[in-house]
C-alpha cells in the first residue's frame, strides 16, 4: 500500500492541501525563525559574558574534547546528508530507499544523542564541570547544548512518526509537506550544531 501511493495521484486532487500548502510552508518557516532568535538570544549572552574580561576557559575547566565532539559532529552531519537523500527518493518515488535514508538519519540521531550523553557523563563526573557550579561555561554550555539536544529529540520522535506514517500510505508524490518539514527542521539543527561546536569548542 505505501509503495502504490508514490504513484501520481490518480483520484481526487486534495483542493484544500494546494491551497494551504504555501500557508503551512510559510508558518514552519516562522517556526524556524522564532527558534532561531531564541538560540541567538542565549549565544550572543554567552559571547557577551565571555569576553567580558576574564581568561578563558575560566580557571578550574579544562578545554573540551575537540576530537570527540567533531567526531559527534560528523554523525550529525552524515544524518542531514541522509535525510536530504530520503526526501529527493521519495519525491522521485523511490519509497524503500526513501525508507532506508529515513531510518539511517533516525540512527544517526540516536548515536548523536548517546555521544552528547557520554560527554556530559564525563564532564560532570569526571571533570567535576556542573551547570550551576562552573560558572558562565558552564551554565552556558549545559544549557545551548542540552537546548540542541532536547531539539534533536523532538527531531528523533517526529521522523520516527514519519516512518510509521509513510508505512501506512499517508504521503503521495504530490502530497508531502510532513516530510518536507521534517527535513527543514532536520537541516535546521544541523545549522545550529554547527555554530556551538564553533563556539564551544573551536574559539
Amino acid at each position: 500500500m505505501a509503495v502504490a501511493s508514490l504513484a501520481p495521484d490518480a483520484g481526487e486532487v486534495d483542493q484544500l492541501y494546494i491551497e494551504t500548502r504555501e500557508l503551512r510552508l510559510q508558518g514552519f518557516l516562522f517556526f524556524l525563525i522564532s527558534d532561531c532568535v531564541l538560540f541567538s538570544s542565549f549565544i550572543f549572552a554567552y559571547l557577551y559574558m565571555r569576553n567580558s574580561g576574564q581568561g578563558w576557559p575560566p580557571p578550574g575547566v579544562q578545554r573540551l574534547d575537540v576530537a570527540f565532539a567533531a567526531w559527534n559532529s560528523v554523525v550529525l552531519f552524515g544524518s542531514g546528508a541522509t535525510m536530504h537523500y530520503a526526501l529527493e527518493n521519495f519525491k522521485y518515488g523511490h519509497f524503500m530507499r526513501y525508507m532506508w535514508f529515513l531510518l539511517a538519519t533516525i540512527v544517526l540521531g540516536v548515536m548523536f544523542l548517546g555521544g552528547q550523553a557520554y560527554e556530559y557523563n564525563h564532564l560532570i563526573f569526571g571533570e567535576h564541570v556542573t551547570w550551576a557550579g562552573s560558572g558562565i561555561f558552564g551554565a552556558s554550555f549545559f544549557t545551548l547544548t542540552g537546548m540542541h539536544g532536547f531539539h534533536v529529540f523532538i527531531g528523533v520522535c517526529y521522523l520516527t512518526v514519519l516512518v510509521l506514517q509513510s508505512a501506512a500510505g499517508v504521503y503521495t508524490r504530490g502530497k508531502y509537506f510532513g516530510i518536507t518539514a521534517g527535513t527543514l527542521y532536520w537541516h535546521f539543527v544541523d545549522v545550529i550544531w554547527v555554530v556551538l561546536f564553533s563556539i564551544f569548542y573551536l574559539l
